[in-house]
């Protein structure tokens, strides 16, 4: 059985990983919205992406009996005006996700939940990924987002990006 600290933020995990799908589907509408396909592809991407975090937090709960509350998803609450909005609130989203994967990390160790740890390995890997991915966008934007051929060839590089679930085992 989880420590009960442990098993709680675990399940507050599983709904920030729902929300964090909601906020990219947002960015992705904002983006097809603008006729930026590729940037909306990208963040359909990042939204299945977070739909399997949550997924996977899921399943490990249940694979250790603790029952997974959903809970209501918030609206996204980013505020999109100008192309950079979105890769900026997505960089500050990805920091805070890597923030709460590090406190139930911090109290898994707590309470030397190896297993836990052991799980959240995989996360802490893939928040880095997620914000060296983050910060790439936006320092591509920055180099090419004022010049109209610069613009079109990085949405048609993002709109290249497949899905690949995650292929972690519990």
């Amino acid at each position: 059985m989880l420590n009960e600290k442990v098993a709680k933020l675990l399940n507050e995990q599983v709904n920030k990983e729902f929300y964090s799908a909601y906020l990219y589907l947002s960015f992705s509408n904002f983006y097809k919205e603008l006729g930026l396909d590729g940037f909306a592809n990208w963040y359909n991407v990042q939204a299945q992406e977070e739909r399997d975090h949550a997924m996977l937090f899921i399943q490990y709960m249940q694979n250790n009996d603790v029952p997974v509350t959903l809970e209501a998803i918030d609206k996204p609450d980013a505020e999109l005006k100008e192309k950079m909005d979105a890769l900026k609130a997505g960089y500050a989203h990805e920091q805070y996700v890597t923030g709460l994967i590090h406190n139930i990390y911090e109290a898994a160790y707590e309470v030397k939940d190896f297993r836990t740890m052991q799980f959240l390995d995989w996360f802490v890997k893939e928040q880095g990924e997620e914000e060296t991915n983050a910060s790439d966008l936006i320092k591509k934007m920055e180099l090419f987002g004022d010049d109209a051929k610069s613009l079109y060839m990085l949405d048609q590089e993002l709109g290249g990006r497949t899905y690949a679930a995650p292929s972690l085992v519990l």
